[in-house]
């Protein structure tokens, strides 16, 4: 049998296709786009084919089982005449091509050029990713609905850019903090963070960008953390009431039980750590306030736990003059913190 080979028209509208999937089109490409879309109703016929059997496939590839190694393992169908026949369904790139190039009578050339730039509308809202970018400024968390319903908290100071296509949900965790709490959708998403790729499982989860490590916690469902933006070793599979802590340096990975309280405190203002670095602590409380934290580099590698207002700095203040090895200072740019010289007083 001959293989039919893709005409000049199909490869130019697959072409133009994957680019606008991808959204790597300049301005100029994009004006470029538009001019070959309106040359002929053909190109708009042969766009919108290559669009019907793109969604055709990503749906196909969506129903297929995950877990490769169970599809292996598992006994094969029985053979025989009937369980052998599949009956398959016309292609979908053929069948709209067939509805599409039947002739259409008797409408004036306005109407035809209506129907042409409705058209467009309609392919440009299926085949386009959507994208965004949204920051929380100083002092100010925010929330944010993505289009596909996922509500997103942004601490202050925090910064996200978001990519949906019609075959997978991303996130970039710019800088900052944020918690998602995704929406059900056939399709994956997953939050990329200092090259890290956190993987949803329908669940509620946490993300933060510290000084020296990232943290990741879930107050619901399930989450899988993998090295080199996605491409590397599975870091970490966590369930709902657990968190882990990722080096930046080495991807250690450290894993412990926390509840779900304690992850979403930031939401309500509350400030909670646990056996957390000074350094880590200051900046969540810089983040909210004016008045800021300085921590000298000999304490900043201390450890403390406590749960305090995150608009309270003079609470966070008396509770760091509390602690035996440290001391405070006020100045004119905010509270200094420092090593205390010499033995620790007798408490």
């Amino acid at each position: 049998m001959a293989i039919e080979h893709p005409s000049a028209l199909t490869r130019a509208a697959a072409h133009w296709h994957a680019l606008q999937r991808e959204g790597d089109l300049s301005p100029s490409q994009q004006r470029a786009f538009m001019q070959w879309l309106l040359v002929s109703p053909d190109h708009l016929r042969e766009y919108m084919a290559i669009s019907e059997v793109a969604g055709a496939l990503a749906e196909t590839l969506r129903g297929m089982p995950d877990d490769l190694d169970a599809l292996l393992s598992a006994p094969a169908p029985t053979r025989n005449d009937v369980d052998n026949v599949v009956r398959l369904s016309p292609r979908p790139a053929v069948a709209a091509r067939e509805r599409a190039a039947r002739p259409v009578r008797g409408l004036p050339r306005i109407a035809v050029a209506a129907v042409l730039m409705l058209a467009v509308g309609v392919g440009t809202t299926v085949a386009w990713p959507r994208t965004g970018h949204y920051v929380a400024a100083h002092g100010t968390p925010r929330q944010i609905t993505l289009s596909d319903s996922t509500v997103v908290r942004l601490d202050a100071e925090s910064e996200i850019s978001v990519r949906m296509t019609l075959l997978g949900r991303r996130v970039e965790l710019e800088r900052g903090q944020a918690s998602f709490a995704v929406a059900k959708d056939r399709r994956p998403f997953a939050v990329h963070a200092a090259g890290l790729q956190v993987t949803d499982i329908g669940t509620t989860f946490d993300v933060s960008l510290l000084r020296e490590q990232a943290r990741i916690g879930v107050s619901e469902g399930r989450v899988h953390v993998r090295g080199d933006g996605g491409r590397g070793r599975m870091l970490a599979d966590l369930g709902a009431g657990q968190a882990a802590q990722v080096d930046y340096r080495d991807q250690r990975v450290r894993i412990r039980d926390e509840d779900a309280a304690s992850m979403t405190a930031w939401w309500s203002g509350r400030v909670i750590f646990r056996d957390e670095a000074l350094r880590d602590v200051a900046d969540r409380f810089n983040r909210r306030n004016a008045l800021r934290l300085h921590v000298s580099d000999d304490a900043g590698a201390l450890r403390l736990t406590g749960n305090l207002r995150a608009d309270d700095v003079a609470s966070l203040r008396a509770f760091l003059d509390q602690q035996p090895t440290l001391v405070t200072q006020a100045d004119a740019d905010g509270i200094h913190v420092r090593l205390r010289a010499g033995p620790p007083p007798a408490l």
